[in-house]
């Protein structure tokens, strides 16, 4: 299932790299965020990407313009699929994102990764906003927060499933909606708030799932892996 993203929310490069050649073939690619990343550093990234693997480096980078920039070059270099920035960055920051993969990737004569922007994490709700400060609700945060995005010429957002529908009202059907608090009805929701399940969230218009504890938590990630593909036929 190409839609379907596994993140390797895991501590070594030794359960990772068992998880991914189990759920090779099974699944779209491989998400790999702070936990992996800053424990084992950039090699992993690299092994997945020379095995032809879709790699999505989940760093939420958010800095100032000239630092995401390098960012986001290091993680062109390193041959990824996709990588995220933070929307609340600014448009200033995320066109660097945007000309910093662009430039790396044709120095290299490589395919130019998608660039997305995370807007509002799942984990977060109107109090919690409230808390930072926000006064929109979260529907109308990531709204603008989309549509800031697209204007800066990046190729789509991190968004909860929840509010597919409205970044598809805005920003249209090309744009690339990338949905973690994928849930099945039996699973616990953990830390996430705003969750839907895998064949709700794709029949909502998103471009692609990601699914970490579900897979890598259960007895058999493979198999979780293919009920949740399944269930999306």
């Amino acid at each position: 299932m190409r839609e379907l993203l596994v993140a390797l929310d895991v501590d070594t490069v030794a359960e990772a790299r068992a998880l991914a050649d189990r759920l090779r073939g099974a699944v779209g690619g491989f998400k790999i965020g702070s936990r992996l990343f800053t424990s084992e550093g950039p090699a992993f990234v690299e092994e997945l990407a020379s095995r032809g693997d879709r790699v999505f480096l989940d760093l939420k980078f958010h800095d100032i313009p000239t630092t995401v920039a390098g960012a986001v070059t290091a993680a062109t270099r390193l041959g990824v699929w996709m990588v995220n920035v933070h929307a609340s960055g600014g448009s200033a920051m995320m066109r660097a994102a945007r000309s910093a993969a662009d430039e790396e990737a044709a120095r290299r004569s490589r395919p130019v990764p998608l660039v997305v922007a995370v807007t509002v994490l799942t984990s977060l709700d109107e109090r919690a906003l409230g808390e930072v400060g926000l006064t929109l609700t979260a529907a109308a945060q990531v709204e603008q927060l989309a549509a800031l995005t697209q204007a800066a010429g990046l190729d789509g957002v991190v968004a909860s499933p929840h509010e597919i529908e409205i970044i598809r009202r805005r920003c249209g059907k090309a744009f690339t909606i990338v949905t973690p608090g994928i849930r099945g009805a039996g699973d616990p929701p953990g830390d996430q708030r705003r969750t839907m399940g895998a064949p709700e969230a794709l029949s909502a218009g998103a471009s692609y799932l990601v699914v970490g504890r579900p897979i890598v938590d259960a007895e058999d990630p493979r198999a979780a892996a293919e009920r949740i593909a399944a269930a999306c036929s």
